[in-house]
This record gives C-alpha cells, structure tokens and sequence, in this order.
C-alpha cells in the first residue's frame, strides 16, 4: 500500500559494496550484442558461448544471458524498465525518430510517443527480447543527483501524507524527481493537482 516512510535507524544485515550488475534475458546471443552494440551503444564483452557482460558509462555492469533453446520469456514490465540519458529534449526526439525508423528491422516491439513525464521529456521502446528501454532528459539533473538534493526526498515528509491517495489515483506517475512537484512540497502547498 503506498504511504510516506520512514528511514531505518537498524544497521543493514548484510555488509555489502556497492551495487555492481544485473541481469537481463535474451533469446538469440548473437542478435541481441549486435542491437546492443550497433543500437544501444553500450560496450560489450562475452563472458560465456550464452552470456554477455554489457556496459555504458560508470561501473555497474549488465550479464545478459541467452534463454536454452525453447525457453519462453514473458515480456519485461514496463515499469522495470533501462534508462539512458541524454542532454537535451530535441536528443528524446531524435532517438525517438531513430528507434521509429528502425523498428521493423530489429524486431523492436512497443515504442511509445515522446512525452513530458514527471517533469521529463522521454520515451520508451521493447526491444525484441522484451525488455524496455527508456530515453530521457531531466531538467533537473541526472536521477544521481536527487540523492544530494533534499527537497527530492519524500521520507519522512508524513506533512505531505495527504498526498498519497492523490499520487496514487490520479496521478500515478507524479514524483518527487519533478521540479514542480518538489517545490509544491518544499514550500508545503502541494495540493497533488496541476
């Protein structure tokens, strides 16, 4: 159930590093490093006949596995989706023409129409493993920069706690990443409407 939380004062049970990969499905090897490199850009490496490592700036990794022959895999949430950034909105357009224009010839499933969304111009597209892919540009900066940015963070907030029946019925996809929205709550007259 959605709500406003709270942080923990309890010490992590694990001691872990930092977060360094995750995974994603392919059906065929050979088509999906071609998209990933010819398309997407990212820097590829092949750690096993049915397995790649792939990467585009900073250090976390992907491992991208091959299916077994006859496998089936569901498409991937939209919601779950892979962002890239880029620095400007007429870059989310241009993508977009790019991704429109090539669609048949690599398999690529859904692309939605570029849009403002939370304060970001973005569009997103399925590729023909079905997994999404978003390209985006923040007027805000890059989604890093919430975590040094206080009047991004929500927690706590429980001043704001009106909000969330709002947030989560009429307008799912408003957040605090928003501008907008982030002075509404800084100034605490957020009335959850436009």
């Amino acid at each position: 159930m959605p709500a406003i939380t709270d942080k923990s004062n309890k010490a992590p049970l694990l001691k872990t590093g930092p977060m360094n990969h995750g995974t994603l499905a392919c059906i065929d090897i050979v088509v999906t490093r071609r998209f990933y490199e010819e398309v997407l850009g990212l820097e590829v490496i092949q750690t096993s006949p049915r397995s790649l490592m792939v990467k585009k700036g900073g250090d976390y990794v992907y491992a991208c596995v091959e299916l077994p022959e006859g496998a089936t895999k569901d498409d991937m949430e939209m919601l779950n989706h892979n962002g890239f950034e880029v620095y400007s909105p007429e870059e989310v357009q241009e993508a977009y023409k790019t991704i429109k224009a090539i669609k048949d010839e690599w398999g690529i499933k859904k692309v939605t129409p570029p849009r403002v969304m939370h304060g970001d111009h973005t569009f997103y597209f399925m590729d023909m493993d079905g997994n999404w892919w978003e390209v985006v540009y923040t007027d805000a900066g890059r989604y890093v920069d919430d975590f040094s940015d206080a009047n991004s963070d929500l927690t706590g907030r429980h001043d704001l706690e009106h909000w969330v029946d709002v947030w989560n019925n009429d307008r799912k996809l408003m957040h605090m990443h928003d501008p907008e929205v982030r002075g509404k709550a800084k100034s605490n007259q957020a009335d959850g409407k436009s």
